[in-house]
């Protein structure tokens, strides 16, 4: 099949460029209608990275101005919307990085300077705060319309300040009095809508605008970002037909790939389950699956926030909480389940009305793998490079029946971490294993708890399952006994799969697996 030259637009955050190139662009468009005919005007949403959030700003900025040819054949094309012209104000603070405190006064003073002239303001204020306000007004006196003011990544600047107090000490209260304009020229504005990764906590622009209306979670736009799986059918068909064709799929075993990969965000209650729109434009224009989201960065932060819990990293990974937990952060001591919903490694998988709770995991395969990828190394400091290695030879030894391999490999594996580190900490071993079992690739449970105990280690392929069981500073015949007289294999007794069973030691003195033991299954 010869490719279509269906324009993706990667990356491409500017709505009318995409719309003039006719480049692909999933409608959302439904979504501005329903804003505009609410009774509110001031608004927030909080996405992950690389979630849309800049492309529906831009086209939010071209529906406010009036530019209605952009639109055509899109769903408020057909609306009785007026098409009016407003004075459009868009910030964009997700371009500077902010290690310096006057960044964001660089920042400003460019966009405002521009604002300024465009709309005959003098300067005659040095504050950041006055000139915002004397721009909103002149905007209004001069157009006679309200003003519109969009602000991209309205928390960047304090994003990356979390490990430098005096930093984000001074972004706090800049931000603060920058958006306090929202409240005291309530009377030009028009409309007001916010992006960022989460409305944090203790910054008033959220305590002062009484009316702000925070749609994250909210039902009714919970598809505003992403692609659901009706739309990634309706729009990608192309380029899901060229994707099979290339890969040798058929068309269910693509979706299949695709769902698995980047699908499996929900942002409310009854939300449809959303596609990773980076990914799979990614994916549609390489013809291929690969992990895309990871190349664009993973937070120091998220990596530091999980060495800090002291829990199970399965348990952790697949936790409940409510609401209220994950809506606001407070930035100087972050919750890592907030932090990680937030940022896209934890996303809502079911909830409980009764309850009122929330259950959390990790949405899919490119999300954990690059997650997985990132942590293996501070569990065990092997660099990147090594663990592939490490981690290719490990997965032929499990699908091929091998379990003697498999041991010694593992053997070798943690007898070269470091000195320094603490893997006397028997919580940091079982996670390290955790880590390491599930970069295998292969469906892996950490103390998974049955009706006669908890199996440390439960490994499943196509045709085998392993039981592993953990011994620290035991034997591995206790481990191995622990296994039988527990009836660990009690629940695969039925599965056609062949059950092999390894009890093994780990001495905390020496640092090492010191033994261990296989019982096959009988048919093997």
């Amino acid at each position: 099949m010869e490719r279509t030259g269906k324009i993706y637009a990667i990356g491409e955050q500017s709505f009318p460029s995409l719309r003039d190139a006719g480049a692909l662009y999933v409608d959302k468009t439904i979504y501005i209608y329903k804003l505009v005919s609410s009774k509110s005007k001031y608004y927030f949403l909080a996405r992950p990275r690389r979630f849309g959030k800049s492309l529906f700003l831009s086209t939010l900025k071209s529906f406010f101005e009036g530019k209605r040819g952009l639109f055509k054949e899109l769903y408020i094309d057909f609306t009785d919307w007026k098409w009016e012209k407003y004075p459009v104000l868009r910030l964009d603070l997700n371009k500077e990085r902010y290690a310096e405190v006057n960044k964001l006064e660089d920042v400003l003073d460019k966009v405002f300077t521009q604002w300024e002239k465009k709309y005959s303001v003098d300067t005659i204020y040095t504050n950041y705060t006055q000139r915002f306000e004397a721009i909103i007004e002149a905007a209004h006196r001069i157009t006679g319309k309200q003003v519109v003011i969009l602000v991209d990544e309205y928390d960047k600047p304090l994003v990356s300040n979390l490990n430098n107090e005096d930093n984000f000490r001074h972004y706090r209260a800049k931000l603060a009095a920058l958006y306090s304009n929202f409240k005291s020229c309530a009377d030009h504005i028009r409309f007001v809508f916010l992006t960022g990764v989460s409305r944090f906590s203790k910054l008033s622009v959220f305590s002062d605008i009484n009316n702000l209306r925070d749609i994250s979670f909210e039902n009714e736009y919970a598809d505003i970002c992403g692609i659901s799986e009706k739309e990634l059918k309706d729009n990608f068909s192309q380029g899901i037909a060229e994707l099979s064709e290339k890969n040798g799929w058929d068309y269910d075993e693509t979706i299949k790939r695709l769902k698995e990969n980047y699908d499996g965000y929900r942002f409310a209650e009854n939300g449809s389950d959303m596609y990773n729109p980076w990914s799979v434009l990614n994916a549609m224009e390489d013809e291929k699956i690969a992990n895309y989201w990871n190349r664009t960065g993973l937070p120091t932060l998220i990596v530091e926030s999980l060495k800090r819990i002291d829990t199970d990293l399965e348990q952790f990974l697949n936790t409940e909480c409510t609401l209220n937990e994950l809506m606001g952060l407070d930035l100087q001591s972050p919750r890592p389940v907030a932090l990680l919903y937030q940022t896209g490694y934890l996303t809502i998988k079911s909830y409980d009305p009764f309850l009122e709770e929330y259950t959390l995991g990790v949405p899919n395969k490119e999300v954990k793998e690059g997650l997985f990828s990132m942590l293996l190394p501070e569990y065990v400091k092997v660099t990147n490079q090594d663990s592939h290695v490490y981690i290719n030879r490990f997965i032929k030894d499990l699908l091929y029946r091998r379990p003697e391999q498999f041991m010694e490999r593992l053997r070798s594996f943690f007898a070269a971490i470091p000195y320094d580190m603490e893997m006397e900490n028997e919580r940091n071993f079982h996670n390290a294993l955790y880590v390491f079992m599930t970069l295998l690739g292969m469906k892996v449970h950490a103390e998974l708890k049955i009706s006669s105990g908890r199996i440390d280690i439960l490994c499943e392929t196509d045709r085998y399952i392993y039981v592993i069981e953990l011994k620290y500073d035991g034997s591995a015949h206790k481990a191995l006994d622990q296994i039988e007289h527990k009836g660990y294999t009690i629940p695969f007794e039925t599965d056609s799969r062949k059950v092999i069973c390894i009890g093994a030691s780990y001495s905390s003195k020496e640092r090492r697996i010191t033994d261990w033991l296989i019982k096959l299954s009988p048919s093997i």
